[in-house]
């Protein structure tokens, strides 16, 4: 059976504040794990102490743990700028060693380039090369703290170096290391596949996660997105592996600002999670005849 979880960006972007009460609500509904999103700057010596932390509070809560990151354009793999690059490999590091400390074995994201950073042409051979090999570096490193991590593509208004299924898997293939595998995010296949039941039957062979997203960013299933082709395909590949919420909304508001959300979606953090959480598992619970357990 599939883990569910959700993705904490609906509520921070740093986990900087006291989430105790929005854990402890995550558990009490049904969730499975959350997803952590990490930016922590490397620092000298390198503390993990919060992480550590967290991941004791989400053990006590026995609330499972996945963590996610995104890359500024000063971590960019696929900076001209030799120093930037160094300096993404170092960042990435530090966010896997970040997510041992708090108990995740998959980090997940678009780690590849930095997120909204443009040079308003198509990705190089270079540019390529650069992150495929930064990233191998990442990997072998991510394998030694036994932390997976699962490659997010992005849509084109976002990032121009992975934008579908077919540079994903390529990507990875490239990488050609156990510890990258890929990610599927329904909200940019939405927009970027051609056929979104293809792009995942595509991606499914180095799948270890998937995030739920509605075309608006909203609650799952309240939106356009064919979420039975979605998940009739998710049986027929026979994944097993974690589905996560992604959502946004006006808060954080930096983050709202980045993913352009400036309009109410829904009545609340918690009613989206409820009610997303009871969508999935009606997609994924086998439905139990009444009077068949008699």
């Amino acid at each position: 059976m599939n883990k569910i979880g959700m993705n904490m960006f609906v509520w921070t972007m740093t986990m900087d504040e006291d989430l105790s009460d929005t854990l402890s609500f995550l558990k009490t509904s049904g969730f499975d794990f959350v997803e952590i999103p990490i930016s922590e700057p490397v620092s000298t010596p390198v503390k993990l102490e919060k992480w550590e932390h967290l991941g004791r509070e989400l053990k006590d809560l026995d609330l499972g743990v996945q963590t996610c990151t995104i890359c500024g354009p000063e971590y960019s793999l696929i900076s001209t700028d030799e120093s930037a690059r160094r300096a993404a490999v170092t960042y990435l590091k530090h966010i896997v060693d970040c997510s041992r400390a708090i108990g995740s074995a998959i980090l997940m994201g678009p780690m590849y380039a930095g997120f909204k950073t443009f040079t308003g042409k198509p990705a190089t051979t270079e540019e390529w090369n650069w992150s495929v090999t930064g990233m191998r570096e990442v990997a072998e490193h991510a394998q030694t703290q036994g932390v997976t991590l699962a490659i997010e593509y992005l849509n084109r208004f976002e990032t121009y170096l992975l934008t579908c299924a077919d540079d994903l898997v390529r990507y990875v293939e490239a990488v050609n290391h156990p510890n990258c595998r890929a990610a599927f995010d329904t909200f940019h296949a939405n927009m970027e596949e051609k056929n979104t039941a293809n792009a995942l039957r595509k991606v499914a062979p180095y799948l270890v996660h998937v995030q739920i997203s509605e075309n608006d960013r909203s609650t799952p299933g309240q939106g356009h997105i064919n979420f039975d082709e979605v998940f009739d395909v998710l049986q027929e590949v026979g994944y097993d592996g974690p589905i996560a919420i992604e959502a946004f909304g006006p808060n954080p508001p930096e983050l709202a600002a980045a993913t352009h959300i400036f309009r109410p979606m829904f009545e609340s953090p918690e009613q989206l999670a409820v009610d997303g959480l009871k969508f999935i598992k009606s997609h994924i619970v086998p439905t139990v005849p009444v009077g068949s357990e008699l």
